[in-house]
This record gives structure tokens, C-alpha cells and sequence, in this order.
């Protein structure tokens, strides 16, 4: 880890100004940020721990708990929720056997909402690892389902 921590870094030329960026690559490459993987990025940046965990946990966009392959946000915005985002977010709930803001045992599939992507026009919206799919029924969400190998009841 601690080799792959400083290639990411040696990408930045080792420049404390790029330490989100290089967080963010971090996180990508280990589907989080491992506890091993920040001690590294602070030994080899010269950054105090708290600074690098003070980012770490102040940004929502990163977490210390690993997700799932597949992170799946539903919008629960004004424009996807008066759509029918909440019966989305339950139909995946049910169909993939997690509450939002969980992630399964066996790191598959990561469950969230979140208030606004910020494409009210295409609510609901749901997003799997940065792909966008708009305009989302329990049918169109059960195609995204089974794209990604999650298993669908055929009378959903």
C-alpha cells in the first residue's frame, strides 16, 4: 500500500496544495480511504495525521468504511423526489437487502441518497459509479440492477 500511496503522491510532485486531489486518487484506487493508506500519505507528504483526517472526515465525498464495486446514489432532491426517487430508493433497498447509507458484506453494492446531483431535469436520477441514468422508473432501475449483476425478482 505504502508504495502505491507514493506513486499517487510522486503524480502531485509530492505538492501539499494537491493533498485533496491526491485523497480523492487514493480513495479511487482503494474504494475508500484505508487507515494505512493515510498514515502513508503522511509520512511521505510531511502532513500531520490530523490534518490529513480532519479533510478525510470533513468532505462527504470520503469515506473510511470501504463501498461496495458498485456505489449506487439515489437523488432525493425536490424535482427527483416529487418524481418518484423514494420508491427507487426503496425498490433498491429491497432488492439489494441494505438501508442507504450501507454497503454489503461482501463489498458489492454501496446503497445512498443524497439531496441534489444538480440534474433536476432528468429526475429521478439514480447513479451508479459516476454513471448517470435518468428519468428512472422501477423497471429502468431493475435493467440497471441486473447490468451489474445484482439479482432481480422477474415481478418487480
Amino acid at each position: 500500500m505504502e508504495e502505491k500511496v507514493k506513486s499517487i503522491i510522486e503524480k502531485y510532485g509530492s505538492d501539499k496544495s494537491f493533498i485533496i486531489p491526491i485523497l480523492q486518487d487514493i480513495q479511487r484506487e482503494f474504494n475508500y480511504l484505508p487507515r494505512e493508506a493515510l498514515d502513508a500519505l503522511s509520512r511521505n507528504l510531511g502532513v500531520p495525521p490530523s490534518l490529513i483526517y480532519h479533510l478525510a472526515t470533513f468532505y462527504r465525498a470520503f469515506s473510511l468504511n470501504p463501498k461496495g464495486k458498485y456505489r449506487l446514489n439515489v437523488c432525493m432532491g425536490t424535482a427527483c423526489h416529487v418524481r418518484g426517487a423514494p420508491q427507487i430508493a426503496d425498490y433498491l433497498e429491497r432488492t439489494l437487502d441494505l438501508k442507504a447509507g450501507e454497503t454489503s458484506k461482501n463489498l458489492e453494492y454501496s446503497l445512498e441518497t443524497v439531496n441534489c446531483l444538480g440534474a433536476c431535469a432528468l429526475g429521478p436520477i439514480l447513479v451508479v459509479n459516476d454513471e448517470y441514468h435518468g428519468q428512472m422508473t422501477i423497471a429502468k432501475t431493475a435493467k440497471v440492477l441486473e447490468g451489474i449483476g445484482a439479482k432481480v425478482e422477474a415481478d418487480e
